[in-house]
């Protein structure tokens, strides 16, 4: 995933969600979070996160995962691994 775009990151991220979460027309927004995201709880999170490392091509520590407030949070995350 060299040379993503935050654009690139959304339209990988926004099928996962969606999927996840059950909720085929659900939209994200750098603010999406557990509290505005319909289904969206603990489990979800663990599911979510892994989908990502496997479709991103990314591995994520602890340490990353607990700076993760919201969706925007993800998505720079994203990006600065894969910059790597």
């Amino acid at each position: 995933m060299a040379d993503m775009t935050e654009s690139a990151v959304f339209a990988t991220l926004l099928p996962i969600f969606r999927e996840i979460l059950d909720e085929p027309d659900i939209e994200l927004s750098r603010n999406s979070n557990a509290l505005n995201l319909p289904n969206y709880d603990s489990l979800a999170h663990l599911e979510i996160i892994e989908l990502v490392q496997r479709r991103s091509k990314v591995k994520f520590s602890l340490t990353d995962l607990e700076k993760l407030k919201n969706v925007g949070d993800l998505v720079d995350l994203i990006l600065s691994k894969s910059a790597k």
